[in-house]
């Protein structure tokens, strides 16, 4: 029996009923000290929100070190795992509660870790959300430094009420620029 390749198959739609577990989206309970918002909206190329994405994140604690702590999928309540994941509305909304990553190696930028899921892709999309501050570590960042300027500012987020606002473009002339790791 010869065995012939088919083509891959896109995800979804069942990311808002099928992943998500209580406590995904809060990192830390809304509210408590030190907690800001990370927030945003997945749009597709004609400036549509996505509905039933699923964006993940990652990030270091405030002192720039990495969680190891076990809890992501059953959260305590008090454990920073420094791993999260929101699915998105009917408008591709999502929204995070979490702490201010610290940069994780000095003369680097601080920034969470994202990853999003959506039908229409075969695989998914990882891209970074710098926290917006310092001009010159954002500057000297060896990622966004190895970009065109034009297109660094859609990897850094904006302040907003409480926090952070990060929109992710998946296509257009705004796109948000994503990554490729070796075997992605």
């Amino acid at each position: 029996m010869t065995l012939l390749a088919t083509p891959g198959q896109t995800v979804g739609p069942f990311f808002h009923y099928g992943l998500p577990y209580e406590g995904d989206r809060d990192l830390v309970p809304p509210g408590s000290p030190g907690s800001v918002a990370l927030r945003g909206q997945v749009f597709d190329g004609a400036g549509g929100g996505v509905q039933d994405a699923l964006v993940e994140i990652w990030q270091t604690r405030p002192d720039g070190t990495v969680a190891h702590s076990p809890g992501s999928l059953r959260r305590d309540g008090w454990a920073f795992t420094g791993f999260g994941r929101a699915s998105t509305g009917r408008d591709g909304q999502y929204a995070f509660s979490t702490l201010v990553p610290g940069p994780s190696e000095p003369g680097k930028a601080a920034f969470f870790a994202v990853t999003v899921f959506a039908r229409g892709l075969l695989h998914r999309l990882f891209t970074r959300a710098y926290v917006p501050g310092d001009g010159a570590e954002l500057a000297a960042d060896p990622l966004l430094s190895s970009l065109p300027a034009e297109r660094r500012q859609t990897l850094i987020a904006a302040r907003g009420e409480r926090g952070f606002v990060f929109d992710i473009h998946l296509q257009g002339a705004r796109e948000t620029v994503f990554l490729r790791f070796p075997g992605h």
